[in-house]
Parts: structure tokens; sequence; C-alpha cells
């Protein structure tokens, strides 16, 4: 049976991406639903896109039954002026495009260009990272997230996954044998070495709920102070996924992890084996490869996920620090209360260096739906500000976001917290050591702000996005909606 999936790629910058982040747990309810009207023994999942796969597999833990996730696989590279093209390429053109540093012509070629064919966004973005993390989390066969989505070796994927749920069935292995507190180490610490997107944070705080599994904000920051950055992957490197398939993909990875003490090898997966099993058969990274840097000379020291806290946050923050972009951010706040109205403050050049850009009233209620920031950030990286300009919102960022973000600020804007208080001119302090947002304010200032703001109305009054809004819980719980 099918179920719906929503591409963040056509829905980006578009009222339309407000439905992305909704669709994962649709997604759950309705493969929950027809499992269990049908009386299904067994599961296989058939993903593509950013929330395919955690809805995916929240819906194969509700309903424990022996389960398989295959992955789609990723696009290839496309290509323009001997320059490798991705999705994020053609957001980033736009930017270049409205700072006039790239003409109408070769705008078109790299929007032509950057997807030539099947699958999904190439860079180590949404996809990749949740795919890579549900490989690590025992859910999906070896290599299930590093092949291609075409060619011989995805088509070989799919027949040893049936081969997989076969023997999962004849055994009664179900996901709550696999999945396991150490199991979650595992794909959150794969996540981190990997550079991935700041929304597996949200996705793996909604699974750890789907699997009564005690993770909250504070595991990733652990994981993440004790996990170097080493791939070289988009959106922050200049590798592909095609790339890292081509070195030895994602089990070499875990080999190189399992290696020096970075995995828990005794975890369970699909093939019935464990993960230390499957890797012992399997090879290593190729020698003189260059997408993942070896331990002595790491892209960074400590994980890219960074949990922020202070008076902007007082529930929490995510941010994607790589380092590149610096470690610490201070600027004048220039406030837009949707991203609509930043997205044209950028293009009008209303955006300097040195600005904080605050996007707010975009989080799982104020959105509603928690729309992903990329057309600004891609705007900012595009019009050559990326290293002067920092960027805070209550919503989300896609995968192939880069530059100093800062995400999930909760309480969001729309629930009263410190992020809709904002104006233009307050000075905002960001600082990925101390693991703080705060907001230069005495807090008799805060008080009377707080006093004059009045909670907006709901942006919508029926349908899905009205129910979504109504039960959502905040980001730092995972934007569940079954905990009301």
């Amino acid at each position: 049976f099918n179920t719906i999936g929503v591409s963040d790629g056509i829905s980006m910058g578009t009222y339309g991406m407000r439905y992305s982040l909704p669709s994962r747990d649709i997604i759950a309810d309705s493969m929950e639903t027809v499992v269990q009207a049908m009386n299904y023994d067994g599961l296989v999942t058939v993903v593509g896109c950013d929330k395919n796969m955690p809805g995916a597999l929240m819906a194969m833990i509700r309903l424990d039954r022996p389960s398989v996730l295959v992955y789609g696989g990723t696009i290839a590279s496309g290509c323009f002026k001997d320059k490798k093209l991705d999705i994020v390429s053609a957001f980033e053109a736009w930017g270049e495009k409205v700072a006039g540093t790239m003409n109408e012509e070769d705008y078109k070629s790299v929007i032509q260009n950057a997807c030539p064919g099947a699958g999904a966004c190439g860079g180590m973005y949404t996809a990749n990272t949740m795919a890579s993390a549900i490989e690590a989390l025992g859910m999906a066969m070896p290599y299930n997230s590093s092949n291609p989505a075409l060619g011989t070796e995805k088509k070989q994927d799919c027949i040893s996954s049936g081969s997989a749920l076969r023997y999962l069935m004849e055994n009664d292995l179900k996901p709550s044998d696999i999945i396991t507190r150490k199991s979650f180490e595992n794909a959150v610490r794969l996540l981190t070495l990997l550079g991935g997107s700041t929304n597996a944070v949200l996705h793996f705080l909604a699974i750890a709920k789907a699997a009564e599994i005690q993770f909250t904000l504070d595991d990733f920051q652990k994981i993440s102070d004790s996990t170097p950055f080493l791939a070289d992957l988009k959106p922050s490197g200049k590798f592909l996924m095609e790339d890292l398939h081509r070195v030895g993909g994602t089990p070499a990875v875990m080999k190189f992890m399992l290696d020096n003490g970075m995995l828990h090898g005794e975890c369970l997966t699909v093939t019935g084996k464990t993960i230390a099993e499957n890797l012992a058969e399997l090879p290593g990274l190729h020698e003189g490869q260059e997408v993942i840097k070896p331990l002595n000379d790491p892209i960074k020291e400590t994980g890219h996920l960074r949990i922020l806290y202070g008076n902007l946050a007082k529930e929490g923050a995510v941010a994607k620090i790589t380092g590149k972009e610096g470690l610490h951010f201070t600027g004048p706040a220039k406030v837009f209360d949707d991203e609509f109205k930043a997205n044209a403050g950028i293009g009008a050049g209303k955006v300097n260096k040195g600005d904080v850009v605050v996007i707010r009233y975009e989080g799982p209620k104020g959105g509603p739906g928690m729309p992903e920031m990329l057309k600004p950030t891609a705007a900012i990286m595009g019009a050559g500000l990326g290293k002067d300009v920092a960027l805070i919102t209550d919503g989300r960022f896609s995968g192939g976001t880069h530059g100093f973000v800062v995400g999930h600020v909760c309480p969001e804007a729309q629930e009263g917290g410190m992020i809709g208080l904002l104006k233009d001119g307050d000075i905002i302090t960001i600082d990925a050591e101390k693991n703080s947002i705060s907001v230069a304010l005495s807090e008799d200032e805060i008080k009377a702000r707080r006093g004059n703001w009045i909670q907006p109305p709901l942006k919508v009054r029926k349908g899905s996005l009205y129910k979504y809004a109504k039960t959502v819980s905040s980001a730092s719980q995972g934007c569940v909606t079954d905990e009301i």
C-alpha cells in the first residue's frame, strides 16, 4: 500500500512547506492504521525524502512487527561549467542572482542541471542523514543508505531486504528487539561524525518517544561533545553521498568507528546479526580517500550539533556549527515575523554584515508546521554574507543549510517565547563553546515587553494544519502529535 510524501525541494520557500513536518506524523498514523486494520504480519517500508523515513520508522516501532526499512537512494550530482551541482546549488544560485553576481542565463542553467535524475538530495542533508542513522540503528540493511538510487546495488538492496524480512518473521525479531538505548547512541554518533542535519534531532526525539526510550536534547549534546566531525560532505564540505559510496559507503564509516571504540558493536540488526558481525565481513574505507578525515586531523574535534540554552531559549535551541563560520557571534537583531518577510528583506538589501536575522512565528504552532528556512539562508550565502550574518528562528532548517544558524528555538514565539519579544537592534550573543544564546536585556525590560505581548491567533482555523497546531508538542519534545 502507499502513503503520502511531501517533496521539500518543491515546497521549499512556499506556503506548502508548512505541510512538510506534519506529513511525518500523517505517514506514521496512516501506516499504523493500514497495518493494524489489515492485520499484516510484517512490514517493508520503501522511503525516499526527509519525512518518509522517521514517519515510517515511528510506525514500525508502534506496530512492533518484523520490519525492514529500504531507502530509495541518493541522487547523482549535476554539473555546470565543470562544477558539481546539487539541489542546494539551485537555491544558492537564486541568492547570487538577487545579489547581482549571477546572470539570468547561468541561473537557469544551474536550475536545469542541478538534479539530473531519481534519488534523494545528494549531500549530507536530512534524507541521507536519516538513512545513515537508521542503518546504524540496525533497522536497514548494510549499504542501504549509501547505495545510489540508480544502479544494480540498490536493486540487490531491495532483494536482500526481502530475504531479511523473511528471516525476521521466522524468528519473530521485532523493532523492540533491535532498537535500544545503545542502538540510539550508535545512530546519533554516526550522524554526528557525518555532520548530519539538525532535523535529525527533531526526528530522533520523536522516534525515542515512539520506542519509549528516554532520549533528550542533552543526550545529543553529550554525544556531540565526545564525537569528532570528520566527513567533508555538503552542505559545509565539498563531497556528496555518491562520493562516500565510492570510498566504501556507510558500512566502511561504521567499521572505522567500531575500530576506534565509537560504536556499540553488540547491537542487533535486521540481518539477524550484530553490528560487529555485519561489519566483520565488509571492507573498510578505501586507502587514500579524502571524504572522511583521519582522527588526528578532524574538521572539528567535537560534533557540529550544539544544544543552546539561555534567556532566548530556556527550553533549548539547536545550532549547526561546523567551526568554519566561527564559534561566537554577537550582533544587532533584524527581526522578521515570517519567512516571506525575511526573504523580501534580504532581497531588498535590508540585512547587513554583523546582523542577527530573526525569523519568528514559524514554530510548530506558529508556522504552523515549523517550516524550513532554506530560502533565506541560501539567499544569505548567495549574497556573500554567510560568514558575516547569523540567523535564528523558531522554525527549522533544511539539511542543506549552512552558515551560523540556530533553529528550534523554544519556547516558540506563538507560545510567548522570548524570541517573540525581540525588537530590531537588540544585541544577541550566540556562543557555541558555552552552548548559550542570549539577548542583552534587563529582567525589567523583558517583564515590560512580556506584559505588552498579545498572543496572535493561529494562522489557520481548519484542516490538517489546524489539527497539527492544536496537538503538536514543542520542538524540544520532537514535535509529536500523540502526547496530548
